[in-house]
């Protein structure tokens, strides 16, 4: 059974650091595209960063040079680096697998709250 596990959301002021983890089970991890996807209440999805299996990654404008994206495969796990969040990086987090350039599975979602 395919599952995404999401950690490492909170709370953090202007200028801080957060990373956050995506475990993955159930599907040949390797193998895949993954996204992180950001949601702020009233707006629509954001894919902030994507890494394929050979870790060509990609970056939403608004994060370039601030996020990184990572992934382990040895572990399934994929995680995302933010540096010198701001409050408009606020929002509900997704790790999410992609197939055929469409959102296939997603996590649970991780509140991160930037704010002073």
């Amino acid at each position: 059974q395919l599952q995404l596990v999401e950690s490492g959301g909170g709370l953090v002021q202007p200028g801080g650091s957060l990373r956050l983890s995506c475990a993955a089970s159930g599907f040949t991890f390797s193998s895949a595209v993954m996204s992180w996807v950001r949601q702020v209440p009233g707006k629509g999805l954001e894919r902030v960063s994507t890494i394929s299996p050979g870790n060509i990654t990609g970056y939403a404008d608004a994060v370039k040079d601030r996020f990184t994206v990572s992934r382990d495969n040895a572990k399934n796990t994929m995680y995302l680096q933010m540096e010198s969040l701001k409050p408009e990086d606020t929002a509900l987090y997704y790790c999410v697998r992609v197939i055929i350039g469409s959102f296939d599975s997603w996590a649970q979602g991780t509140q991160v709250t930037v704010s002073s």
